[in-house]
Order: C-alpha cells, then structure tokens, then sequence
C-alpha cells in the first residue's frame, strides 16, 4: 500500500477492479484488455499480496521461484521486471528478477545464483536456457502468468510456453491468469488448458484503442514530411515524442537529421543493442531525450509517463501495430495525441486501420505554418543517442521471416523473445537463448 500511494495510484482502473477482487482470493484469470489500461499492476500486486501472506514453509534454494510471469519480447519483461519492483519496494526480502536474451547471459546467472528469487519475469527461450543448465528450477511456482498469448503464438511461442507449463505444478496447484489482445478460439482453447474454472474480464471488448488519445491523420507528400513532423516538435515545443518507423535505416535516416537540427534524439530499433536499449529509455523516461525515435520495437510494452505525442511518420502495415503505437501516449489516465503522416503509399494502410478500430480517422491537410523549412534550434548538431548501425546485406527490415501466417492482434499493456537460430518478425525481435543473446 505504501508503494501504491509512492506511485500515484488513487482508484483502480475497469480493469483492475474486475480482476482484484477474485485474483487476490486465489482464483484464476483469463483477461482481455486494450493497452494501457493497468492490468500489469493488477496482476503483479495479486502476486505480491500472495507471496506476503504465505510465507515459505520451507528453506528455497536459489532459482526456484514462487512466481512466473512470462512475455513474448524483452523490452515487455524489462517493463514488468521495472514496475514489480516498484510495487514492492516496501515488501521486506521480495525480489524480482527478469530474465532475457541480449544481454549478459553469465551476469543474468550470477544473479539468479546469488540468492532465492521470488518472482521471475522472463522470455519463454532465455527461460528455457536456464532450465536446461540447472540454473532454474520451477516445480515450486505458485502463480503463473502469461501475458500477452496472442502475441506468443503469432511469435511461434507456444510450444516452448508447453514445455515451460509442463515444468510447473499442475495446475490444480498452481494460480494462473492469462492475458491476451483478443481471446480468439486459439487462445481460449490455451486458457482451457492451462487455467482451472478461470473467471474472464474483457474490458471493452469492441474498443481496441483508449478514446484517451486525440487521433489525426495529416494528409502530405512524401517531401512534406519531415518539414511538419519538425516543425510540430519546435513550434509546439512538445518535449516527449516518440516516432515510429517502419524500417531500421528510415528510423536511422530520420534520427539523424533531427539531431542535425539541434534537438536531442534517441534511437530504438533492432540495430541498437539490448544495453544500448535501455539506457536510451531511461534517458528518455528522465527527460533528456526530446524525441526518441523508433521501430515497432517499442509499439508494446514501454510505459513512460508525459509522452505527449506520438507520430507515425510511416503508417504500420498492419491496424493492431498502429493500435500499439498510439497506445504509448493517453496512458493510465492521462490524455495523448497521435498524429500520422498520410503521403501517396501510406494512405492505402488507412481503410484497414479504420475497420479494425470500427472508427473513422480524422484525415485533415496541415496548416500552411507546419510546411514552411526547418529551422534548427541551435547552431550545432544535438547529442544522438543512438550507435553506428551495423552494415547489413539484404533485407533492411530485419532478414526473412517466420515462416506461417502472421496475425495481428492488439494486445494490452501496462496502466499506470525461442532459443536457438529462431527468427523473429521484422522488428519485432523474440528473446534469444545463450548463444544468440
């Protein structure tokens, strides 16, 4: 309670409210929910709440944890691993640990080794990884999460999320909630199987995007893009922007040029390393990072408070990517903008968009003020947060993909990746096992 009231928290969300009440009295959970609604927290505070009221009846070795939460990609455990541990903050002995590919394998070991662990947050692979060297041991969980199901089968997950189950007390014995963007007859016939006589929350089943966020779409040519996304950021003088791209060398190329033109800019996307990743975050989450500019990378699971705008400066291929995108801004209460640039290509993704949200997009042309030539801020170029981007051969999208269909779902995020040679969508990267991390 203490750290809820550190962190602001005064009411619970929909979400929080449907789900609380039964998930603190032991019962299992499958939810849907558009993002930034605040199931992370509901989840994590019926884990903390279990742990301090049952304390181990025995001596636990070290990686045997009492709780799994388990993610499609790294920068959703890294975010989970984050807010559990402000949430506990105050829980005397209670410790998280996240658990991930590209970074560190032997420091993520030494961690694990150096004590009990009480609730890991991990990828399904690097998971697997530690398993299968003994570091891990999960015969003593006693609450299983799985967030954002949808998301590990459209990432070829579910099989090692089997092997991870099948590992953990039955689950006659064990509490589990699933999450998911949608609860489409594959993820219900998942939850089936891994949850016992599970309670179902669906918060505005019909709503895939929060009516928090003012959603505009600016109607330009190609040549015009650059001059309105630039002179929104200075004339407005907007201070926390994020930017998505659909390809790694337009983020690259974009990130660039705003540095040139004085402002402080950041850089995620599959080219920038996982240590590099998150100190640019915490730059960005402390201010001092104006716009951080990104692929769909970032479309899921980052929650940094005061994004006042996102942009779109290409629109997504696919409408749950764009639900993703905006939904980083108008979080957890708080109001947002999302404004993407329509030129002759982008414009063919907007009728997709629109059906999928069942909603028209405000299609306007941008004032004669917002088309007139940059002018830097300063006379020299601005701090880039970003790294040299390795060369690569071929496809600048990220290599080949997965093979089998890719389904786009929305998938709900905070309130406030296989092992192996396993290859991820474009710019969508899962968590990787020891030699790949």
């Amino acid at each position: 309670m203490h750290a809820i009231a550190e962190l602001g928290f005064q009411y619970c969300t929909p979400v929080q409210a449907e789900i609380l009440p039964k998930a603190l009295k032991g019962l299992d959970a499958t939810g849907r929910a558009q993002t930034g609604t605040g199931k992370t927290a509901a989840f994590l505070i019926s884990i903390l709440a279990h742990i301090l009221r049952n304390p181990p009846e025995e001596q636990r070795k070290a990686g045997t944890p009492r709780a799994l939460i388990l993610a499609p990609t790294r920068e959703l455990v890294i975010q989970i691993e984050k807010d559990s541990k402000d949430l506990s903050r105050y829980c005397r002995g209670v410790r998280t640990l996240g658990i991930y590919g590209g970074m560190d394998y032997n420091k993520q070991r030494r961690e694990l080794e150096q004590g009990t662990v009480d609730i890991i947050v991990a990828t399904p692979g690097r998971l697997l990884d530690f398993k299968s060297k003994g570091g891990l041991m999960l015969s003593k969980v006693e609450i299983m999460v799985i967030d954002e199901a949808d998301r590990m089968l459209d990432m070829g997950f579910i099989p090692d999320v089997r092997r991870i189950i099948e590992s953990t007390p039955p689950k006659t014995r064990r509490h589990t909630m699933l999450f998911s963007a949608t609860l489409t007859p594959d993820v219900v016939r998942l939850a089936s199987k891994w949850t016992k006589d599970a309670f179902t929350v669906e918060i505005d089943p019909g709503q895939v995007a929060v009516d928090s966020v003012d959603q505009k779409v600016y109607i330009v040519t190609a040549e015009e893009k650059f001059k309105v996304l630039y002179n929104m950021v200075v004339k407005q003088n907007l201070e926390r922007v994020m930017v998505f791209c659909n390809r790694r060398d337009d983020s690259q190329h974009l990130a660039e040029r705003f540095a040139a033109m004085g402002i402080v800019t950041g850089l995620l996307s599959g080219d920038v390393s996982q240590d590099r990743r998150i100190k640019t975050l915490e730059a960005f989450r402390g201010g001092k990072i104006r716009v951080m500019v990104a692929t769909d990378v970032a479309a899921r699971g980052l929650h940094i408070e005061d994004v006042s705008h996102v942009m779109n400066y290409n629109m997504p291929l696919s409408p749950d990517d764009y639900v993703h995108r905006i939904g980083r801004t108008g979080r957890a209460g708080a109001t947002g903008i999302s404004v993407s640039f329509a030129d002759e290509m982008d414009a063919q993704q907007i009728p997709a968009i629109e059906e999928y949200m069942g909603r028209s997009l405000s299609c306007i042309y941008p004032d004669e003020t917002l088309l007139g030539e940059p002018v830097a801020v300063q006379d020299k170029p601005a701090p880039l947060f970003i790294e040299k981007a390795p060369q690569h051969g071929g496809n600048r999208r990220g290599g080949p993909r997965r093979p089998g269909p890719r389904r786009g779902r929305p998938g709900p995020q905070l309130g406030s990746g296989g092992p192996g040679d396993r290859k991820a969508p474009p710019e969508k990267p899962p968590d990787g096992g020891a030699q790949s991390g």
